[in-house]
């Protein structure tokens, strides 16, 4: 939880900066973010492939397996179509690109802003990157604070689900805790397949 705060503390003092004009205009018109981007997807890869529990994870794969991960997406899209309804000026695939973050809230924001400033503009962009940035932290803190209700009103699953892509780095201590050990395996094999899927969904959304 401490981690996510401290991502949205930083977020706020960049939107400070931002308000009262204190940034280079060279930062700005440069191409930092994408480089950012590509930095940031090299460590996902790295990240991933120097897992010692990767080949165990691979070896255990059964295909029921695919059905937690599957009922992630599925839920995180639908909720998502339906809050597009209630979200004024945003249209149905905007709000499904914010919803592909399922958790990964620096690589969704990063890659919506770029992606959508063609056909929004920079400002409108920055708009919904900011949405997707608070959307995707609000669920993790979710996860985090709300595993032990989630496990007694909706199963041992509904951790593992809440949390996303998250379910395999930072919010797997509360799963463990509140889930069970036997679920461990499950949780980080969930992470990596919703994971994957982020910037794969969130660019079609964005097309």
């Amino acid at each position: 939880m401490k981690g996510s705060l401290i991502i949205v503390g930083v977020f706020l003092l960049g939107c400070l900066f931002g308000y009262a004009g204190w940034y280079p205009d060279r930062l700005l018109n440069g191409h930092i973010e994408m480089i950012v981007l590509y930095l940031l997807m090299l460590q996902v890869g790295m990240s991933v492939g120097s897992d010692k529990k990767l080949k165990e994870i691979l070896r255990s794969i059964r295909p029921k397996l695919l059905l937690v991960p599957l009922a992630t997406v599925i839920g995180s899209l639908l909720f998502a179509a339906i809050a597009s309804f209630l979200m004024k000026g945003w249209q149905v695939f905007d709000c499904l690109a914010v919803g592909s973050g399922f958790g990964y809230y620096s690589l969704s924001s990063i890659l919506i802003m770029q992606l959508k400033e063609a056909s929004l503009g920079a400002q409108l962009a920055a708009q919904l990157g900011a949405i997707a940035l608070i959307a995707n932290v609000l669920r993790e803190l979710f996860a985090l604070v709300g595993a032990p209700f989630f496990v007694k009103y909706f199963g041992r699953f509904a951790p593992i689900c809440v949390a996303g892509a998250t379910s395999m780095d930072t919010c797997l201590p509360v799963i463990t805790r509140y889930c069970g050990k036997e679920l461990v395996f499950l949780s980080i094999f969930h992470g990596v397949l919703v994971d994957l899927s982020v910037p794969i969904l969130v660019s079609f959304f964005c097309s």
